[in-house]
């Protein structure tokens, strides 16, 4: 097996936090992506560049492994998964989180999600790559835009993860030594309610008040969660009216879904979609659907996390599971092919999206020592 050192593996994973990449900023997002395809065209890995589309960045793909070219092979085989984009806006590294060291917490922007993972996963990926030790082919994604739903980079990741053999993300681990092995699908919808204006002082019985219908409408929704089917339904975002003395003709607000199941989507997502107006005068307009449907662990997806476990176990430490968490990550669009996928295998840390935001050190060589293993079990 390689060699990690830990002190190199933090300084690589600093300069990694140190380019900010933002999602919305494309030029920022591709200084990212320049880095990473230097890194890898000078370890002699088959690097391969996709413009971004729709204002976003770059996409890096990197190909290895037995029966890859360059720039293509005979198939994805193993499919590693990391997103290079961060919540974190450009000047949060000046400002507010520089990167730095305090025992076992390295801290920046981007650390924890995701760019820990990313990098002890990338290291893995080169070590395996130099050494021939892959059963079969690797192909290693780094996306631009996982931080907003994967709008451009989904089609993408659909169509390698169909020719692969096993799909790890590189998630941040969780709680403690712990993989993901489950996720909940999450669903997005706007809703436009356009009530009837009117003067609130002289013709108040003309008027048909939007946010009144939005309030009803409202707590229909938060009325929706079901914990005991695993469901949630959260109204984020609330805005309407034009002056303190009309009677608000518009109000617009977003809900959030999550479930647990492909079923309980296809059912809630049809229950929002389908809210009507309590006031007869008043229009109620919905818009969305599902973004990203569940991850439901699979037996095949046991036996890759059985696979990890036993590789763990050899490595020195326990790896556990947690079974479904309520964020949404790429893994939520491979388990559903049926793809055996693993997710939270990056750096073990907390404060994720947050001016804390840190990775845990003692975290780094373990888990790129356990993607090492992964890489030449696999095949």
């Amino acid at each position: 097996m390689a060699l990690f050192d830990e002190d190199e593996m933090v300084a690589a994973i600093g300069r990694w936090a140190e380019i900010e990449s933002p999602t919305h900023d494309r030029d920022a997002v591709n200084r990212m992506m320049d880095a990473v395809a230097r890194e890898a065209a000078a370890a002699s890995i088959g690097v391969e560049r996709i413009p971004g589309r729709d204002g976003l960045g770059d996409c890096v793909l990197l190909r290895a492994g037995k029966g890859q070219g360059p720039r293509a092979g005979t198939g994805a085989g193993i499919l590693l998964l990391s997103h290079l984009d961060t919540v974190h806006p450009v000047g949060t590294l000046s400002q507010h989180l520089p990167v730095r060291r305090e025992g076992d917490r390295l801290f920046g922007p981007g650390v924890c999600d995701m760019k820990g993972g990313a990098y002890l996963a990338f290291a893995a990926f080169r070590a395996v790559a130099a050494a021939g030790t892959a059963r079969g082919p690797m192909t290693f994604l780094f996306t631009s835009d996982e931080e907003i739903g994967s709008p451009t980079t989904r089609a993408l990741i659909e169509d390698l993860a169909r020719e692969a053999t096993h799909v790890l993300v590189t998630e941040p681990g969780r709680d403690g030594n712990k993989c993901v092995t489950g996720r909940k699908g999450v669903g997005r919808f706007d809703v436009h309610v356009e009530g009837r204006p009117a003067h609130s002082g002289a013709r108040h019985q003309d008027g048909r008040s939007a946010i009144k219908e939005a309030a009803r409408q409202i707590l229909a929704v938060e009325g929706l969660t079901d914990y005991g089917r695993g469901v949630t339904t959260t109204v984020g975002l609330v805005s309407g009216g034009t002056a303190a003395n009309v009677i608000p003709q518009h109000a617009r607000f977003s809900v959030d879904l999550r479930v647990a199941t492909a079923g309980d989507g296809e059912e809630y997502a049809a229950r929002i979609l389908g809210l009507a107006p309590h006031d007869p005068d008043v229009h109620v307009t919905v818009t969305g659907g599902m973004n990203r449907p569940p991850y439901e662990k699979s037996a095949d997806g046991e036996a890759l996390y059985q696979t990890a476990r036993g590789l763990a176990a050899a490595i020195g430490f326990e790896l556990g599971e947690v079974p479904l968490t309520g964020g949404g990550s790429d893994a939520n669009f491979t388990a559903p092919l049926g793809v055996p996928t693993l997710d939270g295998l990056g750096i073990d840390g907390e404060g994720a999206h947050t001016l804390q935001e840190c990775g845990f050190v003692s975290s780094i060589v373990p888990r790129a020592r356990l993607m090492e293993g992964l890489l030449t079990t696999l095949g």
